[in-house]
């Protein structure tokens, strides 16, 4: 009997990971037969529990907070994303034992944004509010996309600066406090910090948004987060939460472990339907 290919996701916390569901949905559509489970690891037991996991045969891991900087610095070999990203949520062994570490959040991000909602980044004026761990993995799809400008915002503006400054090549980049908003206005508004999760919001002037600016949080739940609540109360055109970004980012990932690419629509659509009802 063949052993069944094994996977995880790495976390702490990690009960309400989604993955198992959404690698499930995805194994079964693509008729791929996968192990794939959701583990929860001590703080200090990143590398033991990985090396482990990878010694004892495991495939490929997803990883996601709070490892992801230690997950870039245990892969031997990292792609350029994750190398401009400084982090990575996905570790794959390959046959040679070689550790390979990925980022697939930022081409979750996009794939969500143009093919799921139909928003458009090219051209775009974009806010990305944030500087931490999320706002880093998206910066350089973004820039990838051709927006007019992306201005960086965060409550400590030395961190937008800064990260501005690591991307600041691939196009037009700004980064530094909130007051940098003043009276600009934004097409699209991202918001890529965990305010949402404490039941905060960013400190925007209202003034930022146009009658077709579109808003996405990074962070999802079952009912509209507090950023989205704002920005409906602002008359943004549309708002969205981090769903689809989840899913997608795991389709990347599948897509690289497995070679097929799983539809997505139906499976945001099953998560967001168990969420509702829950």
């Amino acid at each position: 009997m063949t052993d069944i290919d094994r996977y995880a996701v790495f976390g702490n916390p990690i009960k309400q990971s989604k993955s198992p569901a959404i690698h499930a949905m995805f194994a079964e559509q693509c008729s791929q037969a996968i192990l794939y489970r959701a583990v929860k690891v001590e703080l200090d037991g990143f590398v033991r529990a990985a090396t482990h996991f990878f010694n004892e045969g495991g495939c490929g891991l997803n990883v996601t907070v709070p490892f992801k900087q230690e997950a870039f610095a245990f892969a031997h070999q990292l792609s350029a994303r994750a190398s401009r990203a400084g982090a990575v949520n996905m570790l794959t062994r390959a046959a040679d034992g070689i550790i390979h570490g990925e980022n697939t959040d930022g081409v979750g991000l996009i794939r969500d944004l143009i093919a799921n909602l139909g928003w458009t980044v090219q051209g775009a004026r974009v806010l990305l509010v944030g500087a931490g761990g999320a706002a880093r993995g998206v910066s350089e799809p973004l820039l990838r996309e051709r927006p007019q400008e992306l201005l960086i915002v965060n409550r400590t503006g030395a961190r937008a600066t800064q990260l501005a400054g690591e991307f600041a090549d691939l196009g037009p980049l700004e980064g530094g406090a909130f007051d940098l908003i003043a009276a600009r206005q934004f097409d699209l508004v991202i918001n890529a910090t965990s305010a949402g999760l404490s039941g905060a919001v960013p400190e925007l002037p209202g003034t930022l948004l146009t009658e077709r600016s579109c808003c996405y949080d990074m962070v999802y739940g079952a009912e509209p987060t507090p950023f989205m609540r704002w920005s409906a109360h602002h008359a943004a055109w549309a708002v969205a939460d981090g769903l689809g970004m989840l899913v997608e980012q795991a389709a990347e990932s599948f897509y690289i472990w497995r070679n097929r690419r799983p539809v997505t629509a139906p499976v945001i659509n099953q998560l967001r339907a168990s969420m509702s009802a829950s």
